[in-house]
């Protein structure tokens, strides 16, 4: 007979029973696990921002902030496996990404103090049953669930062993960091949901990076940045000019920048100029926005700091995806390979930054 497994719900839903007879199991009632990593609360249980109180906010930035990039529950459990049933909408994957990134699970257990991936939960409906892990020891065990990258998270339930105990754990990243960036923040083109650049950053550092990342769409257009402004954080990292054009970056930068200095004098911001496009060292056309997209943002950094405006850091893209054009997915999205390097250069560079504010005592 097969083990019968216990789900613990993430949404509102009643709970359901895999591999089993529910009629033979305890009827227990389990609170509804947080989901973290947003920039702020919402209503909406999945999104990563409320974009009803933004209006005026772009169509399309508002359907990607339903996207649950990002996103992850986090709990502790001594099960010798682990589920999950989780449902998506109907939308294609994207070509240049593998379906477990846009739309399954990925599960990291702590082994020896370190965040170790463990299993992902893979797509084969718009809602999927999957054994993230199992043949476990009943060890208790510290685990975080990643939410897809490119798709709206409409549920999720997480399966233990009937007799285990399950409890949900507070956010293990400290602090809060929001991201603001392109498709390449959002994930695009990791192999899976905990490989996006934000999550690695958080799982190495112990901090909260929040994937605030709008593929297509980091234009700092005004309505978007008073949504960043409403998001408390104690360091913010603009990774956004990938998307703007060289006249946006010369026209929007300088409120972006000094909308978030007067909502918050000592937060550190950090600039980081974009990635070159592989396929750009061939067609001149790519390659030379590339350059005027980075000329420009470092005139707007030279600016603002000549205007006075203090805590502002500046990233340049020099060796964000190596040497050997091997990096990329498609000429511009990273592969792993390529997020790996581009966290070689970010994370060092970030946290020198950090470890000069109090709040970030790094040791």
């Amino acid at each position: 007979m097969k083990a019968i497994k216990l789900f613990i719900t993430a949404a509102c839903l009643p709970l359901f029973f895999l591999n089993g007879n529910a009629q033979n199991l305890k009827k227990t009632k389990f609170n509804t696990l947080t989901i973290l990593g947003k920039g702020a609360n919402t209503e909406s249980e999945f999104h990563r921002v409320d974009t009803v109180k933004y209006p005026d906010m772009p169509k399309g930035v508002k359907g990607l902030l339903t996207n649950s990039a990002g996103l992850f529950v986090t709990f502790k459990t001594n099960s010798t496996s682990i589920s999950a049933k989780w449902c998506v909408t109907n939308k294609k994957t994207s070509s240049n990404m593998t379906a477990i990134a846009y739309k399954g699970l990925d599960l990291y257990i702590k082994k020896d103090e370190k965040w170790q991936f463990a299993g992902v939960g893979r797509p084969n409906a718009t809602c999927s049953e999957y054994d993230l892990v199992k043949n476990m020891d009943n060890s208790e065990k510290e685990c975080l669930v990643y939410l897809p990258l490119y798709d709206e998270t409409k549920s999720l339930e997480i399966g233990v062993d009937e007799n285990a105990s399950f409890t949900e754990l507070e956010n293990p990243f400290k602090k809060k960091i929001v991201i603001y960036g392109s498709s390449i923040l959002q994930g695009a083109s990791a192999s899976r949901p905990g490989m996006a650049y934000p999550a690695r950053l958080s799982r190495s550092t112990g901090f909260n990076f929040v994937n605030i990342g709008l593929s297509g769409s980091a234009k700092m257009e005004k309505a978007v940045v008073d949504m960043l402004a409403d998001m408390p954080a104690d360091a913010y990292i603009l990774d956004c000019i990938p998307n703007s054009s060289p006249a946006e970056i010369k026209e929007r930068t300088s409120y972006l920048v000094k909308t978030l200095r007067s909502r918050y004098p000592k937060a550190p911001i950090i600039i980081v100029q974009t990635i070159v496009r592989e396929h750009g060292f061939f067609d001149k056309s790519v390659g030379a926005r590339v350059s005027q997209q980075n000329e420009e943002i470092l005139k707007q950094y030279e600016l603002l700091k000549g205007q006075g405006v203090k805590d502002l850091y500046f990233i340049t893209a020099e060796n964000l995806l190596g040497t050997d054009h091997e990096a990329t997915v498609d000429g511009t999205h990273p592969n792993d390979i390529g997020f790996d390097r581009m966290l070689q250069k970010l994370e060092p560079e970030v946290l020198n930054v950090l470890k000069k504010y109090r709040e970030f005592m790094i040791k």
